[in-house]
């Protein structure tokens, strides 16, 4: 049966205040109950409180880093499973293949497209349709 995007909870931390609200934006457009974190500190106090269905998680954040975020959440039994893409401005093969070794299932690079976006929910959420609104 397929899960419309309605309740598909996606969680976006990023300390660039730009970033979320335009993958909010996009989010909510196609149905998305979209959690916001601007740190890594900030995303793991709401991860259990709203488990969400997928994760981006920003690489360069203060205090808490995209690595270590994703490190921690693939660390805990209850949320190994959930994806998580990991978003940064560089597209190195090195900050790739460390987000490989954290545990990441995807890498996007900013500014990220809405087809993007929705692509890595698609491939790594596969019931997801998304419900576009008429605007």
């Amino acid at each position: 049966m397929e899960q419309h995007s309605e309740g598909l909870r996606v969680m976006v931390i990023d300390d660039s205040k730009t970033i979320r609200r335009t993958a909010e934006t996009l989010l909510k457009k196609v149905g998305c109950e979209v959690i916001t974190a601007v740190d890594g500190f900030d995303a793991l106090a709401k991860i259990a409180d709203t488990r969400p269905n997928i994760i981006f998680v920003d690489i360069m954040m203060p205090r808490l880093d995209g690595y270590q975020t994703c490190a921690l959440i693939k660390n805990n039994s209850a949320f190994k499973s959930t994806p998580v893409i990991m978003l940064s401005s560089k597209d190195g093969l090195f900050d790739k293949a460390k987000g490989r070794i954290v545990g990441s299932d995807q890498y996007l690079t900013k500014p990220f497209s809405k087809e993007e976006l929705l692509g890595a929910i698609k491939a790594h959420v596969p019931e997801f349709t998304p419900v576009e609104h008429a605007s």
